[in-house]
């Protein structure tokens, strides 16, 4: 059977799509241009549905409900639905973007030892598990651990004048661990850190890129606000732990953001709980809750707890991030379930202004 002869017309079938919201944005998926391609052959009808993010936590509600509504169709027999994805990304009013970069995301801290750059490395290795292209800048001049945490110790190429990162499985890295011995100390002003990243930003030749994870020094100083008001960052998150003092600087550090008007995407509470290798039994060593107490009392998402498990550390020791080297372990699927929130919140974001 023919497309003339089944009667199927893609006017039919753009229109029943018309029916299908997108549950986060709130709007349809033909209106926000997620619709791509149609095809009618036969009693067949094929559709290509492109996602803000391939970290979408909702491809298999948006695909059922594309299958449902097409197969509503008089005479459709078949329904075969791809996903992908197109990042829309976007521009921070009074910030020069940087070529290539959709997004770029902050990971913060009003204090040192909360595990920042633990949770900058996986959040950015769970992107890029999802099909992302992904990069990740270590802005923590004076501790700079992303290179051993992902497995990389030689030192980026230079190309046409400019520094080529370093890469982990195809994403992208650059720190100044990369230039210093691991027992060298940095002792910088805030000017001198500001001017270094900034070419780690802008002389750095990092191509194309759906997200740019940066892993921001620690603290609420002269430099990160600095940076701050000079990148175009697209969203921040907020890595606190437990304890009432840590819990004071994140409020800090949030409110560094909004001065900045810099969206706040949410709180992470890392160390939230320790978890008994040899029971599973649940300690709350530092206390716990005040992540999320937190984030209720300054309005902005709670986007998930991290334990205290072996296999965190084991992973940053040996170089071999969770989500690419264990995506289907506890600590993996916390990560991912993290992740995706951070991708939702940022298409909310920009896909309603």
């Amino acid at each position: 059977m023919d497309r003339k002869d089944s009667g199927i017309k893609r006017e039919d079938i753009i229109d029943a799509l018309r029916k299908v919201m997108d549950p986060e944005l709130g709007r349809d998926l033909v209106s926000l241009g997620m619709v791509k391609e149609v095809e009618v052959e036969g009693s067949k009808v094929r559709v290509n549905v492109a996602l803000t993010t391939p970290a979408c936590p909702l491809k298999s509600h948006i695909e059922r409900g594309v299958r449902d509504a097409i197969i509503s169709v008089p005479g459709v027999s078949d329904v075969e639905v791809k996903l992908s994805a197109e990042i829309k990304g976007g521009s921070v009013p009074g910030r020069k973007p940087i070529e290539g970069i959709k997004y770029i995301i902050a990971v913060a801290s009003g204090k040192g030892g909360v595990g920042k750059s633990t949770v900058s490395a996986n959040i950015a290795a769970s992107l890029f598990a999802s099909g992302a292209k992904t990069g990740i800048l270590d802005a923590d001049i004076y501790g700079p651990n992303i290179p051993r945490m992902l497995g990389l110790d030689k030192p980026p190429a230079q190309k046409d004048g400019r520094v080529v990162p370093g890469e982990r499985m195809g994403m992208k890295v650059m720190s100044m661990g990369f230039f210093l011995r691991e027992d060298d100390p940095v002792i910088w002003r805030g000017p001198m850190l500001h001017g270094v990243l900034q070419q780690f930003l802008r002389d750095v030749y990092w191509g194309e890129l759906d997200y740019l994870i940066v892993d921001l020094p620690p603290g609420t100083g002269d430099a990160q606000l600095t940076l701050t008001q000079t990148v175009p960052l697209s969203g921040a998150i907020i890595v606190t732990t437990p304890q009432d003092v840590a819990l004071l600087d994140a409020r800090k550090g949030l409110s560094m953001f909004r001065k900045v008007d810099v969206p706040v995407l949410g709180i992470i509470e890392n160390m939230s709980y320790f978890l008994c290798p040899h029971c599973g039994e649940r300690s709350e060593i530092f206390g716990y809750g005040g992540g999320r107490k937190v984030s209720e009392i300054l309005d902005v998402p709670f986007l998930g707890e991290i334990p205290i498990i072996t296999e965190i550390r084991q992973a940053g020791d040996e170089g071999k991030p969770i989500p690419l080297f264990h995506p289907n372990s506890q600590a993996g699927i916390i990560f991912r379930e993290i992740t995706e929130k951070v991708a939702s919140l940022l298409s909310i974001h920009y896909y309603s202004v």
